[in-house]
């Protein structure tokens, strides 16, 4: 029997998403907790991979297991399992064809970044900061370069996995609320690294390093070294993995949007 699921987790203390031999990740709290309430062997599989220090409002994965439980008892049980930084926000049965990673259509991501002369303590550890004077102008401009089907090449780090370079983004909205911007992106899929690069680029373009037009540059030479260096992780958020409604799953909703109603 297979279910679906969605988590939320702070990213902060956790080496990312993927299990790893000696260190800690979300996709090992959450197959111990399963396991130990189906007290059997379970392993997930996750929609995407996000690093150290990356949030989630809205992971989706899934697994497989023989042990029969109502849903509202699997998903309070699971949680009881898990640290208060990870939680499971729904839990449904799906047909054995449903797969958290292809059966997505897109994903999206939100990055919260801090432009102030000093860093919150509050929020260090949930959004991107610089200190440089940005344009928002400027900000948007850069923003909406990466709008479209493009070789993300120059954007994905030397450790990338993915077979093909080439991504669509379908909109990139950016928000600005005090001395906070928010950035809402929408795509079918991101390289490793490729929304942080995308975010140091759009900075360096903001701060007046670089002309928005050297982003079409970038995607012309396909070099990461003509890229600024990666930004933050602290900021990026996987706030909806989208489906066909026919697998019946809640809207997405998720947002990192506090700020007003």
């Amino acid at each position: 029997m297979r279910y679906a699921a969605s988590v939320e987790y702070e990213g902060t203390n956790f080496c990312g998403w993927q299990r790893q031999s000696s260190v800690k990740s979300i996709q090992e709290e959450i197959e111990n907790s399963i396991s130990e309430i189906t007290q059997t062997n379970i392993r997930i599989q996750g929609a995407g991979r996000t690093d150290a220090g990356v949030h989630a409002l809205g992971q989706v994965f899934h697994f497989d297991t023989d042990i029969i439980r109502p849903i509202k008892s699997l998903t309070k049980g699971v949680n009881s399992f898990l640290p208060d930084s990870i939680r499971i926000k729904w839990v449904k049965k799906v047909p054995d064809g449903f797969h958290a990673r292809f059966s997505a259509t897109s994903r999206q991501y939100q990055y919260l970044l801090n432009n102030a002369v000093i860093n919150s303590s509050i929020w260090s550890n949930h959004c991107g900061w610089t200190f440089y004077k940005l344009d928002p102008k400027l900000l948007k401009i850069a923003s909406q370069k990466f709008e479209g089907r493009h070789d993300f090449s120059a954007f994905r780090s030397s450790e990338c996995q993915a077979k093909y370079p080439i991504r669509s983004i379908e909109n990139i909205r950016v928000e600005k609320f005090n001395n906070f911007y928010l950035f809402t992106i929408n795509g079918d899929g991101f390289l490793h690294h490729q929304i942080r690069n995308m975010i140091a680029t759009i900075i360096s373009v903001a701060k007046k390093e670089i002309s928005a037009d050297y982003i079409d540059t970038l995607f012309e030479k396909k070099d990461r070294s003509l890229t600024p260096a990666t930004f933050s992780p602290n900021g990026l958020y996987l706030t909806n993995i989208k489906y066909d409604k026919t697998w019946g799953f809640p809207d997405n909703l998720n947002t990192l949007n506090i700020f007003k109603a």
